[in-house]
């Protein structure tokens, strides 16, 4: 059965960058956007023109963005195709407009169809009151009040990020994980640490030894070592041994 017009898939937001002005601030947008999945890249009149040769290096290999960025004269020329339009700016302005966060935003977006337009304005300037005006609503983060500014990649890539996190993106692996080392070996690093300790007189007073011990295991079984690790405790603690015997 197909999907009715609420259940399709929403079309991910196209990025506005208005009247930018270095063609290495485009180029480290582009990157941003495809990092999380967006490659639809809008220009409104680019201050140096376009293309700039100056994008693609600051790309970083983002170069599907770059080639189908399409160009502007007008910031309402485009957005004339978009239903939403999120204008992102930290200044309050006069009129009153809906205020999301990139979070809150891109759950809106992921719940409408219809497409979805992200402003951006100048480096120098950001978006001004007609720009504004275009937009339904206002896309803000929460910063630093005495010190409000972001620049464009990093605007960019804080709303691709939100947005991405509902696409089901890879995540890479944290970490190439071993296997955790079997008891007997924890069991073996601990036995053999104490029997270095114990003529060191480690263990003293006699009536707290237990205790002792207790919490020696506790600190060294927490870790939740592999056996690799504790494979190189072990040999840590033979060469400490070896020295001190000679």
């Amino acid at each position: 059965m197909p999907q009715g017009p609420d259940t399709e898939k929403p079309l991910p937001p196209v990025v506005v960058l208005v009247r930018p002005q270095l063609g290495e601030n485009i180029g480290k947008a582009a990157r941003a956007m495809l990092n999380f999945g967006l490659t639809e890249m809008r220009l409104v009149a680019p201050r140096d023109g376009w293309p700039n040769p100056s994008a693609g290096p600051a790309a970083a290999g983002a170069d599907i963005v770059l080639e189908q960025a399409k160009v502007y004269a007008t910031t309402a020329e485009a957005v004339a195709d978009c239903a939403h339009v999120y204008a992102t700016t930290v200044r309050k302005r006069g009129d009153t407009k809906p205020v999301l966060t990139p979070e809150a935003a891109a759950t809106a977006i992921h719940s409408v169809s219809g497409r979805s337009a992200l402003l951006f304005g100048p480096e120098r300037s950001g978006l001004d009151i007609q720009d504004v005006s275009l937009a339904r609503t206002i896309l803000t983060v929460p910063i630093n009040p005495a010190f409000g500014s972001l620049n464009l990649a990093q605007a960019v890539i804080l709303c691709a990020y939100e947005w991405s996190k509902a696409e089901m993106l890879v995540q890479p692996p944290l970490t190439d994980q071993l296997p955790s080392a079997p008891q007997a070996d924890l069991d073996g690093l601990i036995d053999h640490l104490e029997v270095m300790l114990e003529p060191k007189g480690y263990f003293f007073p006699e009536d707290r030894a237990d205790a002792t011990r207790r919490t020696l295991r506790n600190v060294l079984t927490r870790p939740g070592w592999n056996a690799l690790e504790v494979r190189t405790l072990r040999g840590v603690l033979t060469t400490l041994g070896r020295r001190l015997r000679n």
